[in-house]
């Protein structure tokens, strides 16, 4: 790689060049703390699509009448719209090049995430070992916390994927 090209970016031909997705395994260091961007902004529509697709019909996410009624005195963000926009944070740096999710674990959810809400995402490498059925993969364990605007924590959870040893080569082979 050249220095004269912008980290997270590598040349694919002359005056071209492509950003980077995902981690190859050699690039995690267990301890290794990621911070996710850009912030996230929780919309209504997010909040509406994830409970239509879940069939989640709870009033809590979206009766605006009923949730007034509440501790909370506004709809609050089905937990399962929490944790899929936060894990989806993470994609890109962590397991954008992955062929297969292995875990997800211990999920917690600490405060209330609301409409208008901004999320920020951190993982941290936990774990790392080499596929003994893959070898040519690697697994890797990360602990991801999605935070909102004020520096709460919404969720925390842990997440196993299967990462190439060899990401150049995957790059090559699918034009990323």
């Amino acid at each position: 790689m050249s220095s004269d090209l912008p980290q997270g970016y590598r040349r694919v031909a002359e005056g071209r060049i492509r950003e980077n997705v995902g981690l190859g395994y050699g690039d995690f260091t267990i301890g290794m703390i990621i911070e996710h961007r850009p912030g996230r902004t929780v919309t209504e529509t997010d909040n509406l699509l994830g409970t239509a697709l879940t069939g989640n019909v709870a009033p809590i996410h979206t009766d605006a009448h009923y949730s007034s009624t509440t501790e909370w005195r506004q709809t609050l963000v089905c937990s399962g719209v929490t944790l899929n926009i936060v894990a989806g944070m993470t994609v890109r740096s962590t397991s954008g090049l992955t062929i297969a999710n292995l875990g997800l674990d211990e999920v917690r959810f600490e405060n209330p995430v609301f409409v208008g809400n901004t999320l920020y995402a951190e993982t941290e490498i936990v774990d790392r070992r080499l596929s003994k059925s893959r070898p040519e993969h690697g697994i890797v364990t990360c602990q991801t916390s999605g935070f909102n605007e004020d520096g709460k924590r919404a969720v925390k959870f842990t997440r196993t994927f299967l990462v190439p040893t060899e990401p150049e080569t995957v790059r090559a082979a699918t034009n990323y």
